[in-house]
């Protein structure tokens, strides 16, 4: 997400960073090269100008002009803004106390609504909530079946009573229903349309004035750019919006939605829909979106990843065998399919400082397929082989070769990029034995950062 955005910034600030002292001049060159960057990544141009001001009264300030790193203060002073445009309110859902928990999705056809009910089920049930789904969109032709094999997907109950048309009926039924079953939450997938009318909104109000729910999300198609952020606006005047899940965030590469919508619509961003997964929905955290935008990655939201596909007592198992040199061949592919299971290689990269903008990465996408051909090979081996590499020789090899449809050489490669690793990962073990618990664990870092990013190098990722 941002690509072209995040680009144009980060060559506006590299300039700054060369300039021993600014001077007004230099200043006001910079401010015109962000704004033409915003307006192209089609931010609003009230947005725009507000922001621009806001960040010129402050970079001409004398504690910036005369400051020793004074590059360093105005792209402080950029991120700051920045994420200021979204507000203080954080993402996810309000806090309520009410049971169940009712959450009406509203937005125009074709915006992601259905998809992003889905996601949302998956997300509740892993704060340990139990959600139950209903669709009230009785006139688009096959869209409860879209959402029943949706959920199916994430194990969540689907109200569908049979022959029941009717859109209030079918909302405050759910409702009834998760009240004697015992579900906390439900989510409702209201109809879209491809404008906005008098018809939509009028059902609309009369299943808010039925279910009285604790949240209103409006869900925005963020490729769609500002008319996403004028229909939103249209829906909040109208029914009342309490929050905004901007979907397909992953396939917009100006991002001028995402920064305009609070602004100019009044209401926060609550999720955001990174992917196609299920599990590609994440609650909304400004300073993590505006650290990827500026190139400084987001570990936050990485290591909530991580969470989400490694097991604790898997990890702790895995930190064991690293002590005491006993990692081998079927450890490292259980983490290469824990890292795929955490989303594309690219979104993950972008989340590490530092590799996010990284030339090589702008010019070529990570290979995804090359982690399924190393994967491919390591299934390709005997356990004998997978547990004690050094077993393998050249017949072995060739045989390894052909069952997983790859060359002699890419194995030789593998081996030997691995055994490599496995020397880093041993002093990392032998690092983390020494001094106290904070030492360690920054020592854990920057080893396993350094050994990763060596084997990605070497493996052409």
């Amino acid at each position: 997400m941002f690509e072209s955005l995040s680009a144009r910034l980060q060559d506006v600030f590299r300039s700054l960073r060369g300039e021993a002292r600014l001077t007004e001049a230099t200043v006001e060159l910079a401010l015109r090269a962000i704004r033409l960057a915003l307006l192209e990544a089609d931010v609003n141009f009230k947005v725009v100008k507000a922001f621009i001001d806001r960040v010129r009264d402050r970079a001409m300030g004398q504690d910036v002009m005369k400051s020793l790193t004074p590059g360093q203060q105005v792209i402080r002073i950029v991120r700051d803004e920045l994420i200021a445009l979204f507000g203080d309110a954080g993402g996810g859902l309000r806090p309520t106390s009410r049971t169940p928990r009712v959450v009406l999705l509203l937005g125009l056809q074709g915006s992601g609504k259905t998809t992003t009910a889905a996601k949302l089920a998956r997300w509740l049930q892993r704060q340990g909530r139990h959600p139950m789904l209903t669709s009230t969109d009785v006139r688009r032709p096959a869209a409860i079946q879209q959402l029943t094999a949706l959920s199916e997907k994430v194990g969540a109950r689907v109200y569908d009573p049979p022959g029941d048309l009717d859109p209030v009926r079918r909302a405050s039924g759910a409702v009834a229903e998760a009240r004697n079953l015992g579900f906390d939450v439900v989510i409702v997938d209201t109809a879209g349309r491809l404008h906005i009318d008098d018809e939509l909104m009028h059902e609309l109000e009369a299943i808010k004035a039925v279910l009285e729910p604790s949240d209103l999300l409006y869900v925005a198609d963020a490729m769609t750019g500002q008319d996403a952020i004028k229909s939103a606006g249209e829906f909040n005047r109208r029914i009342g919006v309490s929050g905004v899940v901007l979907s397909k965030l992953d396939g917009d590469a100006r991002g001028g939605a995402a920064l305009s919508v609070v602004a100019v619509v009044g209401v926060p961003i609550a999720f955001v829909g990174s992917g196609e997964r299920i599990e590609d929905l994440e609650p909304f955290r400004a300073e993590g979106i505006v650290s990827r935008l500026l190139g400084m990655g987001d570990v936050l939201s990485l290591i909530e990843r991580a969470e989400q596909v490694v097991d604790r007592e898997e990890a702790e198992r895995l930190e064991q065998k690293i002590r005491s040199d006993d990692f081998t061949l079927e450890d490292f592919r259980t983490e290469l399919r824990a890292i795929r299971r955490m989303g594309p290689l690219e979104q993950i990269l972008g989340m590490l400082p530092g590799l996010g903008n990284l030339k090589p990465l702008a010019d070529q996408k990570p290979d995804e397929q090359q982690l399924k051909r190393v994967e491919a090979i390591i299934d390709s081996m005997t356990p004998r082989e997978r547990r004690n590499s050094r077993v393998i020789d050249g017949s072995r090899r060739r045989r390894i070769a052909r069952g997983s449809g790859t060359s002699v050489e890419e194995v030789n490669q593998l081996l030997r990029q691995f055994m490599q690793m496995r020397k880093m990962l041993k002093s990392l073990g032998g690092l983390a034995a020494q001094g106290g618990h904070r030492g360690k664990r920054m020592r854990n870092a920057l080893n396993a950062r350094r050994a990763m990013k060596s084997f990605d190098k070497r493996m052409g990722m």
